[in-house]
């Protein structure tokens, strides 16, 4: 997901296109390793975000601003004292390299006009934003790399700016298409299509190399000296179109996501094709765009997964004992079946006691349970007397008799406990944003499977989480909302939902209580449908097909005394089979979901 030089070219064109005589209103530094330009344009203004991050370097358009630090650091007020109100003349990309040149007309503390460089070079770790002045020389850099960081380039207030190394790769944008032939038909490596081009040209990402190479052979990984002649001229044809693309600013801007989960996977300039129906190619309005719709959702993703560690390993550690607990139970059930053995050694042992000595480890008796009457061989207890060892075997009767009643109960117990702590695990992986966490983790609290942080006055004036479910819209106007987690089940089912409304669930498979809103309408086939598919979608069985999902009207919905947020039964109902298409359900959502039958009750 690294940001190549071929995407940032493109970035970097969209960027001049807009803000070419624009001016440079106000410089923020919010984060350690960012950068915010506010330009003042023509019409309105625009912020652009730079970033050096080592995990994430990029620079593109950002519409919401960032929360900035009382005091701006150091390298923020040089910015300031150089760059407020100049005008940005261009911005530019060297070709193949994954930096770029902001130059700016400006006046001096005299009024004299000069120009200024703002080199923003975006290289994983040793990413870096400098500025330097008409004469090469660096005023200053956002980090600064003296010789015992490196000893092949420094970069400190008062040395000359110097372009990073060059990398010994061939520029496809300089090489003639009989150059780039010839190179094709001269490899013979081992190495996969993919790894050759990564090796030999710069400027291209690991993705853009393994598309090129399953447009070119079919597969991303087929050595260079098993082309054939014909998938040597077809790569050859492939980066020739690939390149009259660049040159013709004809990249678009696609973001993948999985299809699977919908988490963002990647971007690129052209659809990709090697995935297969695993990925889904969404494309952009802009690269701007994409890249922030990338990264927020990436940032967002991982914030949520840092905030759910806790309770997912909480959750897991749970699920694990019980699972193990269950284990020991149901064993001790299966000897619990076999207590006859004990009541019948017992009477065997009373049938002869007149022969028995005190004190006697073994005794031989004549087996009368058996028609064949052999004869068998009891163990007894030396230190109890006949009647005792006879007591101690019915004794070990009526306990596995007991047990059985009382394993059969617990294991029910630990079965339901088990489906509770499958069903929290799956509404976390439902989780959208941090809201929906906090929801999940005052239910987990409030069962006793986590601590409250929070003293108990806090938590008693504390108001509770409000999540809002999931909301859909049928084709023909019915709306659908499904819970996120088991306490919007429960709100949806047991309080917000009329009587009349529909209930859907996926049978016997964990997954969101949905609720099809009637209001006093009869509801259509379609309608109905669709529900089941939403249900269906919002489930452990997303990726299957043919899922078996159960409907009811509300009023058939009941909650057992003392059961678990989300658990209830039901017994009047219907099952639909469906098979859940993304593309159809993300078509109904329904992104702003205010209503007001959520805030209602019976």
């Amino acid at each position: 997901m690294p940001l190549d030089a071929v995407c940032l070219l493109a970035t970097v064109r969209e960027i001049h296109a807009r803000t070419a005589e624009g001016r440079i209103d106000k410089i923020y530094q919010p984060e350690r390793d960012e950068i915010v330009l506010s330009i003042r344009l023509m019409r309105g203004s625009v912020k652009l975000l730079l970033s050096a991050g080592a995990g994430s370097p990029r620079m593109h358009f950002i519409e919401k601003g960032r929360e900035n630090p009382s005091a701006p650091p150091m390298f923020c007020m040089l910015l300031r004292k150089h760059l407020q109100g100049a005008k940005i003349v261009s911005v530019v990309s060297p070709d193949m390299e994954r930096m770029a040149i902001i130059t700016c007309d400006t006046v001096d503390e005299m009024g004299v006009p000069s120009k200024k460089y703002l080199a923003v070079e975006l290289m994983g770790k040793y990413s870096n934003v400098m500025l330097y002045d008409a004469d090469g020389r660096i005023l200053d850099a956002l980090k600064r790399v003296d010789g015992d960081t490196s000893g092949k380039r420094q970069v400190l207030p008062g040395l000359f700016y110097r372009m990073p190394p060059p990398q010994d790769k061939l520029n496809l944008l300089e090489i003639s298409q009989a150059g780039v032939a010839a190179a094709i038909r001269a490899a013979e490596e081992e190495t996969g299509v993919d790894r050759w081009l990564l090796n030999h040209f710069k400027g291209l990402s690991p993705l853009v190399c393994r598309e090129l190479a399953c447009r070119a052979c079919g597969e991303t990984e087929k050595p260079m000296h098993a082309l054939t002649d014909g998938e040597r001229s077809s790569l050859a044809d492939v980066l020739a179109d690939f390149v009259q693309m660049i040159e013709e600013n004809r990249l678009k801007p696609y973001l993948l996501t999985k299809r699977a989960d919908g988490t963002v996977f990647d971007f690129t300039v052209m659809p990709v094709k090697q995935y297969g129906d695993l990925m889904q190619n969404t494309q952009a309005d802009s690269f701007s765009q994409m890249l922030a719709d990338f990264y927020e959702k990436k940032s967002n993703t991982e914030r949520i997964r840092h905030h759910a560690a806790n309770m997912t390993h909480t959750l897991q550690n749970a699920r694990d004992r019980m699972r193990r607990k269950l284990a020991a139970q149901r064993k001790e059930l299966s000897d619990s079946q076999n207590r006859d053995k004990f009541k019948r050694r017992g009477d065997l042992i009373t049938a002869n006691l007149y022969q028995i000595e005190q004190g006697a480890r073994k005794v031989k008796v004549i087996d009368y349970y058996d028609p064949a009457c052999p004869e068998v061989e009891l163990n007894l207890d030396a230190r109890l007397t006949p009647q005792q060892n006879a007591q101690r075997q019915f004794k070990l009767y009526t306990k596995a008799k007991n047990a059985e009643e009382h394993l059969t109960q617990q294991i029910a117990q630990g079965e339901q406990e088990l489906e509770y702590l499958d069903s929290v695990l799956e509404a976390i992986t439902e989780a959208e944003n941090l809201t929906d966490l906090a929801q999940i983790h005052e239910e987990l609290v409030k069962t006793g499977y986590l601590s409250a942080k929070q003293d108990k006055k806090k938590r008693r004036n504390a108001k509770p989480v409000q999540g809002k479910p999931f909301h859909y819209r049928t084709s023909d106007g019915f709306d659908v909302f499904a819970g996120k987690n088991n306490i919007q089940n429960d709100l949806l089912t047991l309080k917000t939902a009329f009587k009349r409304d529909m209930w859907f669930h996926t049978q016997k498979i964990h997954g969101s209580h949905v609720i099809l809103v009637c209001d006093g309408r009869e509801p259509t086939d379609e309608a109905m449908t669709e529900a089941a598919e939403i249900a269906a979608w919002h489930s452990q069985a997303r990726g299957s097909s043919q899922v078996p999902v159960d409907y009811s009207q509300v009023r058939n919905i009941k909650k057992p005394n003392g059961a678990k947020p989300g658990m209830v039964i039901y017994h009047t109902h219907q099952t639909a089979y469906v098979t859940p298409d993304e593309k159809k359900i993300e078509k109904l959502r329904v992104e702003d979901r205010k209503s007001t039958r959520l805030n209602s009750s019976h």
